[in-house]
């Protein structure tokens, strides 16, 4: 359940054990925060605290996309990882001028009636971040609610975080970031109609604007597909503004989805990057271009193989 209001709070979302964070991406480190707060009160119902949007995009909104996940995607990740419910509350020029100490009283004591609280170390909050865990763990305590705080889980020697995951989409290593993320990065959206070109040069694909997600590096993926009916495909997909063809303004994502023929349009999938094949190129026409994508079809078969979706 999303609920997107700390304000009449339903019965059974109260006295929960929260686990709080922005949770960007949902990864290990995350789940490690929401395990805590269920092993320290695994009587309670699970609940994740978070807030939408990202307090980035509110305080600078001219920044490029770099989420990770949209809530629709992050609440289900957490919902996988435990959470019975996730509060999304919304985060705007009230809430952004909320003192920590309100926070706490307002929020999670009042709103939420939190019997207890789990954080990473570097949780912040409140107006100008004026609330660390040092003061949560006082005001908690004198509140009568518990708090656990939960080291970084690290990976390769080096701590698992949101920005970590975002460099390595972003330097081309879908691999890398999945094993920090316990899955494969997944962009979800809608299926848009195109100009029809990859059905003329024989592949035709399934087109999706990136919009707020992360641009990772641009080029082509072997990938899996997730399909509206629940099924999993594999397939191959470009990152990219289709220099070849004059350039596009915005950055779209093209995936064609081996040994499949339905109509997909207007339904939503999740485009799941497995492995970086090659970068973005621009060639001579569109020939060069047909022969491109066979080579690119040929190396994601061979990357898939028999990997299970």
């Amino acid at each position: 359940m999303i609920i997107a209001s700390w304000r009449d709070v339903p019965r059974e979302a109260r006295g929960a054990t929260v686990a709080l964070g922005n949770f960007d991406g949902v990864h290990l480190g995350h789940v490690a925060v929401l395990r805590a707060a269920h092993a320290a009160r695994p009587d309670l119902p699970l609940a994740a605290l978070t807030f939408e949007p990202h307090p980035r995009e509110h305080f600078r909104p001219d920044d490029p996309p770099f989420r990770l996940t949209l809530l629709p995607a992050k609440a289900a990740a957490l919902q996988a990882a435990g959470a019975a419910h996730v509060f999304a509350l919304p985060f705007d020029d009230g809430f952004a001028a909320m003192s920590a100490e309100d926070f706490v009283e307002q929020v999670l004591h009042r709103g939420l009636g939190a019997k207890h609280l789990a954080c990473g170390p570097d949780f912040a909050f409140g107006h100008r971040r004026g609330g660390d865990v040092g003061f949560l763990a006082r005001e908690a305590e004198a509140r009568g609610m518990g708090l656990s705080i939960v080291p970084p889980v690290h990976f390769g020697g080096e701590a698992i975080s949101s920005t970590r995951i975002r460099r390595l989409l972003q330097d081309g290593y879908p691999d890398h970031a999945a094993e920090r993320l316990g899955r494969p990065w997944e962009i979800r959206g809608t299926v848009v109609h195109g100009d029809k070109l990859g059905r003329v040069l024989g592949w035709p694909t399934a087109n999706m604007w990136i919009g707020r997600h992360l641009e990772p590096a641009r080029g082509v993926y072997a990938v899996t597909v997730a399909l509206p009916d629940g099924s999993v495909a594999k397939g191959v997909a470009n990152v990219g503004r289709r220099p070849t063809l004059g350039g596009d303004p915005e950055t779209r994502l093209e995936t064609f989805i081996f040994d499949y023929a339905g109509d997909l349009y207007g339904q939503e999938i999740g485009v799941r990057l497995v492995r970086f094949l090659r970068p973005d190129a621009k060639f001579a026409g569109l020939e060069d271009l047909k022969a491109a994508i066979a080579q690119d079809v040929e190396d994601a078969r061979a990357v898939l193989g028999r990997r299970a979706c």
